[in-house]
């Protein structure tokens, strides 16, 4: 990176991205366009995203591309990859520098680089070509991650430029951010997605590595002063008690909170963990099954708040 591109980075106008999905229709109202932003404080067992954590570009490795050509064991110059006839190829994660100098050779699309540095323009111009969609459909752009946040400067500029093409704009974030930073984002936001996992301390710190009493603080603090759903990832025997959920709904419905949107665990982080040189922490993970979640539906509708499954 060079000093300009530094300065940019230090000033908010450019940010490191890992995806943007068109014709999303799980991230807010209508069909919208999801910005994912690198970067998350929390290390939550079950993250769908595990390639989202880290706030840097990363390796990543699809063995189902791989034809075992040779060519990124030549590349590599720490010799962190190698090929046997028995095992295939092997990537020591240890030796790995992150220089991407094997995915330049890789042309089989096996190995690629998750995260990309961005600027606000080309965001802007890539969401905007999806605008009539919006419109119609009442949707807008959402920028979520990893914990967008992390890169607050990035996105309260990124959230300025959509507001000032008339974009409507949604953020996804976990909560645990200074109540400064939320303070001076959440004016230029039409709805907040905030994600409340667990409300007991000790089980949100086991499973997700922080303390929820910041989260905890700055729900109760802004929810009520813009639009806000809650989004509840729901993993069985971690938070889909019917009394967890009752203690989410009720504190909802004190809040004023919009609605609560039930997200039913699934196993996509699992095999991208391993893509990344990581571990999976709880492969017994599992959502509730159909039954269950009506139930909680029905706890959450009985306190008076509107509920939804997957959105």
């Amino acid at each position: 990176m060079n000093s300009i591109e530094d300065k940019a980075h230090i000033n908010g106008r450019r940010g490191i991205v890992f995806n943007i999905q068109r014709f999303s229709i799980h991230d807010g109202p209508g069909i919208r366009t999801t910005v994912f932003a690198k970067g998350c404080p929390l290390k939550c067992a079950w993250c769908s995203n595990p390639e989202s954590q880290k706030l840097f570009p990363q390796l990543m490795v699809r063995e189902v591309k791989c034809t075992r050509c040779g060519r990124c064991a030549e590349a590599c110059p720490d010799n962190a990859i190698s090929l046997t006839e028995e095992h295939g190829r092997k990537i020591n994660w240890d030796l790995c520098s992150q220089c991407f100098k094997c995915t330049e050779v890789c042309i089989y699309e096996s190995l690629g680089i998750i995260g990309k540095d961005m600027g606000i323009e080309e965001i802007v111009k890539e969401v905007e070509k999806d605008r009539i969609f919006y419109k119609n459909s009442g949707g807008g752009v959402t920028i979520s991650g990893g914990e967008p946040l992390l890169q607050n400067k990035f996105v309260l500029n990124l959230i300025k430029a959509f507001k000032e093409k008339d974009i409507n704009t949604a953020l996804d974030t976990c909560g645990y951010v200074s109540e400064e930073v939320f303070r001076e984002i959440l004016p230029f936001v039409d709805l907040l997605l905030l994600d409340i996992k667990q409300l007991d301390s000790e089980r949100h710190q086991k499973y997700t590595g922080v303390d929820n009493s910041l989260i905890l603080t700055n729900a109760r603090t802004f929810s009520k002063k813009v639009r806000t759903w809650f989004r509840i990832p729901l993993i069985k025997d971690f938070n889909d008690s019917p009394e967890d959920i009752r203690k989410i709904a009720e504190m909802a419905s004190e809040l004023g909170v919009e609605k609560i949107s039930l997200l039913p665990y699934h196993e996509g982080g699992k095999s991208k963990s391993f893509q990344i040189g990581g571990m999976y922490s709880i492969p017994m993970a599992k959502a509730p099954d159909n039954n269950h979640i009506q139930r909680l539906k029905n706890i959450v509708s009985k306190i008076g708040v509107a509920v939804t499954v997957g959105n």
